[in-house]
């Protein structure tokens, strides 16, 4: 049985997507210091490190945890590091990288599991016009190979919801934390080859506290308290309640952008982030409101 959506809930909600937001500064910060792929492969090792010798392996199999791990580890934010590393602006990388929603939902309907409403294509439409704008509009801190590995991350995002889509409701963090295994040593690979052994070893040697706290951050918070919050709030709340509130994650990464890193809001950008957030919203949003106006429950 659900519980009512109070203000407790929604400040845990909100903070949650402050933190997912503010994350994209967090990791532009961290590049100074590290290369984008020890990064990740730092981030995921500290995810799933200690943790992984205390909480139990979910009921899914390795395949799963093996799937899972390298569409978000390697895919997602392997492709987003090294875009925000230069070729993206962090701020607008949290935009477009919720493209992944269209991603999704196109699995989804290529798999036959799903049917859209009408009004769900529309909103598609928007938020695809809203892409198109941001590749109307590449040069300086936006280019076109930046955009392409965020939607690439995008597009591994979306392969990873539908490991989750598949395997149901299962304890989050743990998932999480046993899944961030199969990441650790392909990023690690990875950095060796690209980013070369010397490079490697004197980035972690001359990592000081602000460079482990930001990789902190990024394991404690973006994705320990982050997906577990998110998690427990989806097992005790309406999906509707709290699935709306994910549309504030690139306000939050847009705004921290511009507070911490002075990144500039053409209105273009502005422009771009109405249509795309509203696109999404719609998407979400639209289908139930129908049904409350129609009388007819979907």
């Amino acid at each position: 049985m659900t519980e009512r959506f109070d203000t407790r809930a929604f400040l845990l909600a909100l903070a949650v997507v402050a933190v997912w937001g503010s994350n994209f500064v967090v990791i532009r910060l961290g590049l100074d210091a590290l290369p984008p792929l020890l990064f990740a492969a730092l981030r995921f090792t500290l995810a799933a490190v200690p943790l992984v010798f205390v909480l139990p392996r979910p009921a899914v199999s390795w395949r799963d945890l093996a799937l899972y791990g390298l569409a978000i580890g390697l895919g997602q934010f392997g492709l987003l590091f090294i875009a925000i590393d230069g070729l993206i602006a962090p701020g607008l990388a949290s935009l477009v990288v919720q493209i992944q929603v269209v991603f999704t939902l196109g699995l989804v309907l290529r798999g036959g599991g799903e049917r859209l409403a009408p009004v769900q294509y529309a909103a598609l439409a928007m938020a695809l016009s809203g892409l198109i704008v941001v590749l109307m509009n590449t040069g300086g801190d936006t280019t076109a190979l930046g955009v392409a590995l965020v939607l690439g991350a995008a597009f591994s995002w979306s392969l990873g919801n539908m490991v989750s889509r598949r395997i149901g409701r299962v304890p989050m963090l743990a998932f999480i934390v046993w899944s961030s295994l199969f990441a650790v040593p392909p990023l690690f690979a990875l950095a060796l080859i690209f980013e070369g052994p010397a490079r490697v070893a004197g980035a972690v040697a001359a990592a000081g506290p602000w460079v482990w706290a930001a990789v902190l951050w990024q394991s404690v918070g973006n994705t320990m308290f982050g997906y577990g919050a998110w998690g427990w709030l989806l097992a005790r709340y309406p999906a509707s309640a709290v699935a709306p509130m994910a549309l504030l994650v690139p306000v939050f990464g847009m705004g921290a952008a511009a507070i911490f890193l002075a990144e500039p809001l053409p209105g273009w950008k502005l422009l771009a982030a109405a249509l795309i957030i509203g696109g999404l919203a719609v998407n979400l949003l639209g289908p139930m409101l129908l049904a409350r106006w129609t009388g007819v429950e979907k």
